[in-house]
């Protein structure tokens, strides 16, 4: 069975978005956050016809804004059962001396403090509501592969999400929330589009790869809606799963 409230952070898009129309769907009310108010709207209005839901501008990585929003969402639906842990970035991915300190910190804020904002706002929330379950979404970047060249401070955010939910998934138990992670590869989504890349040849290893073609769908990447079907299993109630990283890839991480 569905869960009753999910607040969904990086709702405006991509794996976010979908999460949200998935939830939904599965009757769920859903509080739609995203730093971009438009983009979450617009989230708020797919779920509209026959669901429940309200859009929640705020900054994941900010404490205050994060507290309005955590007041938000139980003023519309009154309690909170579960959490996706979704706001992220690529940020830049650089040689190591020549990744600036300010593109370091931007990446850590928008990935790993918005993890850290976002479990510490809403666990006094599922404690309140006599349990719970939790998805942080990570990668396969820095969990199995290690391939992109200059990705170092995305990796090192990804390799700490997983960190996170399996040193909380035993803290948390005794109060009935489960934490978990999954962590996609190729998704088609608008991520990558806001990456910056600077100098890749000083970073990526020549490598010839097999032939032949391990994904389920051949050359493609995988689909929001892919991983937020996946998210839907730890999500609901009653599932025997805590603090495991689950990985959605489409078997391209076998390969390569």
């Amino acid at each position: 069975m569905p869960t009753e409230v999910c607040l969904v952070t990086g709702a405006g898009s991509g794996i976010g978005r979908a999460a949200a129309i998935a939830l939904a769907r599965n009757g769920t009310g859903v509080a739609a956050l995203d730093l971009d108010h438009a983009q979450a709207n617009q989230t708020a209005s797919m779920i509209a016809n026959g669901g429940r839901s309200t859009a929640i501008e705020a900054d994941a990585s900010s404490e205050e804004p994060m507290d309005e929003a955590i007041q938000q969402t139980m003023g519309h639906f009154g309690g909170l059962d579960s959490v996706v842990v979704n706001a992220r970035i690529n940020g830049t991915w650089a040689p190591i001396d020549d990744l600036h300190a300010d593109e370091w910190d931007r990446t850590m804020r928008m990935n790993l403090t918005s993890t850290y904002v976002t479990l510490n706002k809403t666990v006094p929330c599922l404690k309140a509501n006599g349990g719970g379950s939790i998805v942080i979404v990570s990668s396969i970047n820095g969990t199995w592969t290690f391939t992109n060249p200059g990705a170092t401070a995305y990796s090192a955010t990804k390799a700490a999400q997983v960190a996170i939910a399996q040193q909380l998934a035993l803290e948390l138990a005794r109060f009935a929330i489960r934490i978990n992670v999954v962590c996609p590869g190729a998704i088609d989504t608008k991520i990558s589009d806001r990456t910056e890349v600077r100098h890749p040849e000083r970073t990526e290893v020549p490598v010839i790869w097999p032939q032949g073609s391990v994904p389920i769908r051949p050359g493609e990447p995988g689909r929001p809606e892919d991983v937020a079907d996946l998210m839907l299993f730890p999500l609901s109630e009653r599932r025997h799963i805590k603090g495991t990283p689950t990985f959605i890839n489409g078997g391209d991480g076998v390969l390569r």
